[in-house]
C-alpha cells in the first residue's frame, strides 16, 4: 500500500494550521496589488512598497529551520486552491500595471518601484508558481504554468527545464548549472542564451508558440496602453527572469552528477522556514528532483544534500553584491560534504 493509504488522515487544525503558514507566499503579490491599484505615487509614498522586500530579506537571515517532514495524508485541494489564488494576482497585477502607466509617465518614481515591486512579484508569482504548475500532470495546470510564464516573456523554460534541466541537471551539459567558480555575472551571460537554444532544439514548435504568445500580450499593453506600459512590462520581465537565474544558479552551483540517476546531493537544499513556506515549498530542490511532480506542500527534506549558507531570499544580495563570499561558503560546504570537485574518486570498474 502506498504512504498516503497508510498513513493517518491529519486533524483538520493541523491541516489549517500548515495551510495558514504557507499564506506568506501572498506577501508579495498583494504588495504589488496595492502598489499598483493605489498610483500614481508621489515619491515618498512609492518608496514605502519596497520596504516589504527589505523585510523579507531580514526575516529570511534570522529565520528558524524548517526540518519538519510533511504529513503524506495532507489533503491537497487547499494548497492546489492557493495556486489558482496566486495565478489570478498575477494576471491582475499585470493588467493593473498597463494601466497604471497608461496614465503615468515612464519618466517616475513609479517605474523604478514597479521594475522593482512588480518585478520581484513576477519573479515569484510568476515564475514559482509557473515552476509548480508546469510540472504537474495535469494539462489545464500545465497550460496555467505556460500563461504565467508567458508575463515574464520566458515561455521557453517550460520546455527548457521538463526536458532538458531534470534530465542533465549537475552534468556539464546542463546551462542552468553553475559550474564551480563561476561567478553570476559568467553563468548569467552563458546560461541565458543557451537555454533558449537548448529549449529550441528539443522542441521548436512548442518555443515558436510561447514566444507569439508572450510577445502577443506584450504588444497588446503596447497598442492598449502606449509605449510607457510596454517598457515597464518588459523592465519587470526582465528583472523576474533575472531573478530565476539566480535561484538557478545557486540552486546547483558547483555540483557534479556521479551516476545516472539525479541523487539528492545533486541539488542545494535550505532549510529556512521563511522561504520554505514563503516560495511554495521551493527550497526542498533536492527531493524535487528525486520527484518533480510531487507537490510543494509534499516535499521532503533530505539529509544528504548540500545546505545553502542562507535561504533563498536572503542569499540574493550575496551572490549579487558579494559573490565572491558565496562561492568561499559554498566551497566550505563542498569540502566538508565531499561533493563537486572534492568528492572521491570513483573506484576503477574491475576487470575480468
Amino acid at each position: 500500500m502506498s504512504a498516503v493509504a497508510d498513513a493517518p488522515a491529519p486533524p483538520t487544525r493541523e491541516v489549517a494550521r500548515i495551510w495558514a503558514w504557507h499564506l506568506l507566499t501572498l506577501a508579495l503579490p498583494l504588495n504589488a496589488l496595492a502598489f499598483l491599484a493605489t498610483g500614481p505615487h508621489g515619491a515618498g509614498v512609492a518608496l514605502l512598497f519596497v520596504l516589504p522586500l527589505v523585510v523579507a530579506h531580514a526575516a529570511d537571515r534570522r529565520s528558524p529551520p524548517e526540518r519538519r517532514q510533511p504529513n503524506p495524508a495532507l489533503p491537497a485541494w487547499p494548497f492546489d486552491a492557493l495556486l489558482f489564488v496566486l495565478f489570478g494576482l498575477q494576471l491582475v497585477n499585470v493588467a493593473l500595471l498597463a494601466r497604471l502607466f497608461a496614465v503615468q509617465s515612464f519618466w517616475s518614481i513609479d517605474t523604478l518601484v514597479a521594475i522593482i515591486v512588480v518585478g520581484a512579484n513576477s519573479g515569484y508569482s510568476a515564475i514559482v508558481v509557473a515552476h509548480e504548475l508546469i510540472h504537474r500532470r495535469s494539462r489545464g495546470l500545465q497550460l496555467m504554468g505556460r500563461i504565467l510564464l508567458c508575463t515574464v516573456v520566458y515561455e521557453h523554460f517550460y520546455t527548457e527545464h521538463l526536458r532538458g534541466h531534470h534530465v542533465r541537471v549537475a552534468t556539464a551539459e546542463d546551462p542552468a548549472t553553475a559550474r564551480f567558480g563561476e561567478s553570476f555575472a559568467r553563468f548569467y551571460f552563458r546560461t541565458v542564451p543557451a537555454q533558449f537554444r537548448s529549449a529550441w532544439r528539443l522542441d521548436r514548435t512548442r518555443v515558436i508558440q510561447g514566444l507569439v504568445a508572450e510577445w502577443s500580450l506584450a504588444f497588446a499593453i503596447a497598442i492598449s496602453c502606449g509605449a510607457g506600459a510596454f517598457a515597464v512590462f518588459l523592465l519587470q520581465a526582465w528583472f523576474a527572469s533575472r531573478a530565476l537565474e539566480v535561484v538557478n544558479y545557486f540552486e546547483h552551483w558547483g555540483l557534479e552528477r556521479r551516476g545516472r540517476r539525479v541523487a539528492p546531493q545533486d541539488s542545494w537544499d535550505t532549510h529556512s522556514w521563511f522561504t520554505y513556506y514563503g516560495l511554495t515549498g521551493l527550497t526542498r530542490h533536492a527531493d524535487h528532483h528525486a520527484w518533480p511532480s510531487r507537490p510543494y506542500q509534499q516535499l521532503r527534506v533530505c539529509d544528504e544534500s548540500p545546505i545553502l549558507p542562507r535561504g533563498y531570499i536572503a542569499l540574493f544580495p550575496l551572490v549579487l553584491a558579494r559573490n565572491r563570499e558565496f562561492q568561499r561558503l559554498m566551497t566550505e560546504e563542498l569540502q566538508r560534504r565531499r561533493l563537486g570537485p572534492f568528492a572521491e574518486a570513483q573506484p576503477a570498474a574491475a576487470t575480468g
